[in-house]
């Protein structure tokens, strides 16, 4: 099978010779009574109306009950079933080394316990076999998505995909989301330098996709969560919080060569603006937006009292802050959703105002405090809402995904 790997765009797949078109990896670690149900549904519904050939790979992540044997009896019942197994645990691991070594032309990824609708499948690859996208992700996020889970789940899956907004810059919106496919000649060249091989595994690949202006499709799916997951999501959790880190210095130090990557695989696309360049403007519009913030404050502090002056020094500075932001910070020129950006901001300025508020009224509570005491306070307290502002607003208010304009990349 002959791929092309222009900078521009991308030939469709046309099949040639026994390899196959797709195949499907499906990780598993002691899923001996789900992974029968799995395999044998997803064989059926690719078999009803994929018209290439297709592989279905189970990776065994170093499992200790019956799932390798469950997994082999599979393969030897269903002739595009094959079993990999690997000694030690890891998604990414297993991923990585099927992927790796694959002849297939698109690789899928989808977790076992089938959570994501199967009528997906078919709009998950279609843009890859064409050439329209070079990767593809379903996303429980998305508009028009259906999600059946806790709430717990929802706060951690929405706060987890702010974080990276916010950190990263990322544009896509569900990162975690167990169901992805990669076209095989972008993946040879993303591959090599993906280095988490656990459960990061899934954003690292699509950061590293994103910085070097590869297309990436997302399709609404219709999840359901499974009660029964064995997936500790607090280990989990700290797990992507250090990959975010690493990566974020890997980025910044030059580890991974984006670049190089930009100009061997990518597409005409906008790169994510510089983290650092960002905070560098944010701190700048923050400084001086204190420093009104403080001089209004002391002014009004004996006509208002502490919290009226806190209140009116807070909003006034709020919308001007915003505004600097918008156009220094983030880029953005023009007055489309200008008004959406400051009513945005505005909320993002009650929460500022709850925590400077909030330690006034401790304050308060426990000592009769002189006015140098209270700036102190305040202060700290606008650190705190500062960083929290920054987060949201890059995160949110003026993501890429969301504004009208480009964002300025210089």
């Amino acid at each position: 099978m002959t791929l092309t790997l222009p900078g521009a765009g991308r030939e469709p797949i046309v099949p040639a010779g026994e390899s196959p078109v797709l195949e499907v990896v499906v990780p598993v670690h002691n899923e001996e009574r789900d992974l029968d149900r799995c395999v044998s549904r997803l064989h059926e519904s690719l078999t009803s109306w994929f018209p290439y050939r297709f592989r279905i790979t189970v990776a065994d992540n170093a499992s200790t009950d019956a799932t390798l044997v469950v997994a082999r009896r599979l393969a030897s019942l269903l002739p595009e079933v094959e079993v990999v197994h690997l000694v030690e645990k890891g998604r990414g691991r297993a991923l990585h080394r099927v992927w790796s070594n694959s002849d297939a032309a698109v690789l899928v990824y989808m977790d076992v316990d089938l959570s994501t609708d199967l009528a997906a499948l078919a709009p998950l690859i279609a843009p890859l076999l064409s050439g329209h996208s070079d990767v593809a992700i379903g996303s429980r996020l998305a508009r028009g998505a259906r999600v059946v889970r806790g709430a717990k789940r929802e706060l951690i899956s929405r706060g987890y995909n702010l974080l990276l907004h916010s950190t990263l810059a990322t544009r896509f919106s569900d990162a975690q989301c167990g169901f992805k496919a990669i076209r095989a000649d972008v993946a040879q060249q993303l591959l090599p330098h993906v280095t988490d091989t656990g459960w990061f595994f899934d954003t690292e690949l699509l950061v590293l996709a994103e910085r070097s202006g590869l297309r990436i499709h997302e399709v609404p799916v219709d999840w359901v969560d499974d009660p029964d997951s064995s997936v500790d999501v607090v280990a989990t959790a700290l797990a992507d919080l250090r990959g975010i880190a690493r990566l974020t210095r890997d980025l910044a130090t030059g580890r991974v060569p984006v670049a190089a990557l930009r100009a061997q695989v990518g597409r005409a696309a906008d790169s994510p603006t510089s983290l650092v360049r960002q905070l560098v403007r944010f701190a700048v519009v923050g400084v001086a937006s204190t420093l009104a913030y403080l001089l209004l404050f002391t002014a009004l502090r004996g006509g208002l009292g502490a919290q009226g002056a806190n209140l009116v020094a807070l909003a006034t500075t709020a919308v001007a802050n915003t505004a600097a932001n918008r156009r220094f910070t983030f880029g953005v020129r023009g007055w489309a959703g200008a008004g959406r950006h400051q009513f945005e901001g505005l909320l993002v300025f009650v929460l500022g105002l709850g925590l400077t508020s909030g330690s006034l009224a401790v304050l308060h509570g426990f000592t009769s405090a002189g006015r140098g005491v209270e700036l102190v306070v305040l202060v700290a307290a606008n650190i705190a809402a500062t960083v929290l502002r920054f987060l949201l607003l890059r995160g949110w208010v003026f993501h890429p995904r969301r504004t009208d304009r480009r964002i300025e990349t210089r």
